[in-house]
């Protein structure tokens, strides 16, 4: 029997929704949309882990939806949160690999989200959204000229920013090996040494009169042996100061950032970006520095959980999520407010060192982060909650997209999804509401780079869940872990596996991917492959050429355009006031 109480909140859900469908003005709910770095599904308590404490994030799956197979379109940082931006495959923006790079690797490159892609942020703030991003970007910042910004967060519709324009990585913890072009850095500085050694052997033999070479061809060889080292340290040897850096809007606040206390930063922005905007509709994006290598951990935090630094850092991210939830309950905003929490992709199941794995747990689903196909470097986090409008407990085992996320917002905020363009998202609403019991998604193809790896099809008459796998990446050791020694399993050449046919795995009753289909097991065996190999040429007809952003010449470190504060190349400066901004498990961010 309905009572009372779920009466009025049915009848509060229902002028909502129809608000939100009519996009009339004066109903603009909030939109609190929180993604973590690298986590793995598995490393959540809502998702089966219980041996991590998240019980923030736990408790926002209790009072929301919990979404069973959400999935990054793409298995690295700047591809998927591309995708995630603009309701669009990496590809169709060209901010994808077509072979080479496959992310943004410095500050100073002029690849990035180009000017004409539209963003959720881009249309909420037309609808009258105050609009800010806090954390990470990774989207580029400058395209010709250092200034232009053409990049920025605030060329993408964010009316404000506070965070990392590039992504956490080893180089900017002063004592954890390099990682960004690592192995370009080691190749340079060995011909750099090479040249230094072979100059003062021919200075000494013409000195000596056994090398007939004139002093000028000395001299000029030693001037190449000084390009090749200031080539080397004015770019690689700077890669903390260049890429590791903290900008408020436009202008750099801190080169190189103060690692320990960027967290308590981070936390504080997004608190008082809420307390700033509580009196009108705002959508804020906190894009976490969590949980990525190097793992930066507070003191308060370290040893507190069973995994070691990495269990550390997820339990810290938490706790940091547990407090925004918090300011958003203490200024009233709890109904007004659609939260969203998830993951950009996959655990890093190369990151390790001699303590052990530095990455995250997938959870029953094979591979991780940098695998297009496999399900565990795709299938991600996905929590939904707005309480009196979704219900609380749902879980939808639907195969959804963090593309969805754009028509979602976009169309809850009263704006509308281009038209000019392939959009590849579908809005959730219906879904997570619960009054469409299937997703919009048939079919969803899965990338890694250019490389098509892998598509599924969701048969709704069924219910079966069919996975073709066009390549996969050879693991070592095969099928438990990643492709150590490379950082991440690369998309094709040697160390690909190119299946023809095809594999063809039932997720539904095979989540792991364990067993392959063959037509002897599996009646329908040719008939799936027909079918999906059918969307797969359909999608194919979608997709255009565009400029590619992860060009060597958009790649390369570019001194004219790096961020920086003071005088180029002495770019240093610190947050002004030297005020404590750390955490504590008991207290909140000061």
């Amino acid at each position: 029997m309905l009572t009372t109480r779920g009466l009025l909140q049915l009848l509060f859900a229902a002028s909502l929704l129809l608000r939100a469908w009519h996009g009339e003005a004066h109903f603009q709910p909030n939109m609190l949309l929180i993604m973590a770095d690298d986590l793995g599904i598995g490393d959540l308590g809502c998702y089966g882990n219980n041996t991590i404490r998240t019980p923030n994030i736990d408790r926002l799956a209790r009072e929301g939806v919990r979404l069973t197979q959400h999935l990054a379109a793409a298995p690295l940082c700047t591809p998927s949160r591309a995708a995630f931006l603009t309701g669009r495959h990496s590809f169709r923006s060209g901010m994808d690999a077509t072979d080479g790079y496959r992310a943004l690797q410095w500050n100073a490159g002029s690849g990035g989200l180009p000017a004409n892609e539209t963003t959720f942020a881009r249309v909420l703030r037309d609808q009258g959204y105050t609009t800010g991003l806090i954390g990470k970007w990774h989207q580029g910042v400058n395209c010709v000229s250092r200034g232009d910004f053409c990049h920025h967060p605030l060329g993408h519709g964010f009316d404000y920013f506070y965070g990392m324009p590039f992504t956490l990585v080893n180089d900017c913890h002063p004592d954890r090996p390099p990682e960004v072009d690592g192995a370009l850095r080691a190749q340079l500085w060995l011909w750099t040494q090479a040249l230094a050694v072979g100059v003062l052997t021919l200075a000494a033999g013409r000195a000596w009169g056994a090398v007939p070479l004139p002093w000028k061809a000395v001299l000029g060889l030693a001037a190449l042996a000084g390009l090749f080292f200031l080539s080397w340290y004015s770019s690689f040897g700077y890669v903390r100061r260049w890429n590791c850096l903290v900008m408020r809007n436009q202008a750099v606040t801190e080169q190189p950032m103060d690692l320990e206390r960027a967290a308590g930063r981070m936390l504080k922005e997004a608190v008082s970006f809420i307390e700033r905007n509580k009196h009108r509709p705002f959508l804020l994006f906190v894009s976490l520095l969590h949980v990525h290598i190097p793992l930066v951990t507070t003191e308060a935090f370290l040893g507190r959980s069973l995994h070691g630094l990495y269990g550390d850092n997820v339990e810290e991210m938490d706790w940091m999520v547990g407090k925004i939830l918090d300011a958003i309950e203490a200024n009233g905003l709890s109904n007004s407010t659609l939260t969203y929490f998830t993951s950009d992709h996959g655990g890093h199941l190369e990151a390790r060192d001699e303590r052990g794995q530095l990455g995250g747990w997938n959870g029953i689903y094979r591979g991780g982060k940098g695998m297009g196909g496999w399900e565990g470097g795709i299938r991600v986090p996905g929590i939904f909650r707005w309480p009196g409008v979704l219900p609380a407990g749902r879980v939808v085992d639907e195969p959804t997209s963090l593309m969805d996320v754009f028509p979602t917002v976009v169309q809850l905020g009263g704006g509308q999804v281009p038209q000019d363009r392939v959009i590849d998202g579908h809005n959730l609403l219906s879904l997570l509401q619960g009054s469409s019991q299937h997703s919009a998604h048939e079919f969803l193809f899965h990338y890694c780079g250019k490389h098509l790896h892998a598509a599924r099809w969701h048969q709704k008459e069924s219910g079966r869940l069919w996975k073709v796998h066009y390549m996969t990446p050879k693991f070592h050791p095969e099928g438990t872990g990643g492709c150590y020694g490379q950082g991440v399993c690369p998309c094709s050449g040697p160390g690909v596996t190119v299946h023809s046919p095809p594999l063809l795995f039932d997720l539904s009753q095979d989540p792991s991917e364990t067993h392959p289909l063959t037509p002897s097991s599996e009646p329908l065996h040719d008939e799936v492959l027909a079918r999906v190999d059918k969307a797969v040429k359909a999608h194919l007809r979608t997709v255009s050429p565009v400029p590619q952003q992860f060009s060597a010449g958009h790649i390369m470190w570019k001194p004219w355009l790096q961020p920086c504060c003071g005088t180029f190349p002495f770019c240093s400066c610190t947050e002004d006031g030297r005020e404590d901004v750390g955490v504590t498990p008991q207290g909140s961010a000061l």
